[in-house]
């Protein structure tokens, strides 16, 4: 990762600690942890909510075949601009509150994994439920959510519409950060 990448994300956190949630960006160890969750022989459609710098972004791209469909939501502009421009093939987004209305945007009907490195629990709580609601929506039944949070306290709350399938510690990054892998429930 470039310096500059780590400056952009500090002065994005002092602007903004509610929305980035850490001073520095995801570790290879976090974004590899995460990405080799999914099954990627079977993805046709991925969103990515909080892609930042691409220090998960990098990894999904390495994965992705030619016709696979990736959205990405980041909220800086700065950040979505540079994404944009590295990951042309993939569309950018600024709003991840509204992941299905880009869906429809990108003629996408149903996701097969969404990534997410949002940090939810510095939210306000209606914005939490439009989230986790969004992502319920978006995904195809059995999808896989898998997102990294710093604490467990978005368990209680995701295994409401997901089963929570496993979560993993990853301690090389910092803060040290738990990977949760999700898999939307068929009915609520």
């Amino acid at each position: 990762m470039k310096l500059n990448e780590y400056l952009l994300f500090l002065q994005s956190f002092i602007h903004s600690p509610k929305n980035v949630g850490s001073v520095i960006p995801s570790s290879q160890f976090l974004a590899t942890k995460m990405v080799k969750q999914a099954p990627w022989n079977e993805i046709k459609a991925v969103a990515e909510l909080g892609s930042g710098t691409g220090a998960i972004t990098r990894f999904i791209n390495a994965q992705v075949s030619e016709p696979t469909k990736v959205l990405l939501f980041e909220m800086n502009e700065t950040m979505r601009n540079n994404l944009q421009t590295e990951y042309p093939d993939f569309s950018c987004h600024p709003n991840a509150a509204q992941l299905v209305e880009a869906m429809k945007q990108e003629n996408i009907h149903q996701l097969d994994c969404i990534f997410s490195g949002l940090p939810f629990f510095n939210f306000e709580r209606e914005l939490r439920d439009t989230l986790v609601e969004q992502i319920y929506k978006a995904l195809k039944p059995g999808g896989l959510f898998i997102a990294f949070q710093y604490s467990l306290q978005m368990k209680k709350q995701l295994s409401e519409k997901f089963i929570i399938e496993k979560i993993d510690l990853v301690p090389f990054n910092i803060p040290p950060a738990f990977v949760y892998v999700c898999r939307k429930k068929e009915t609520i």
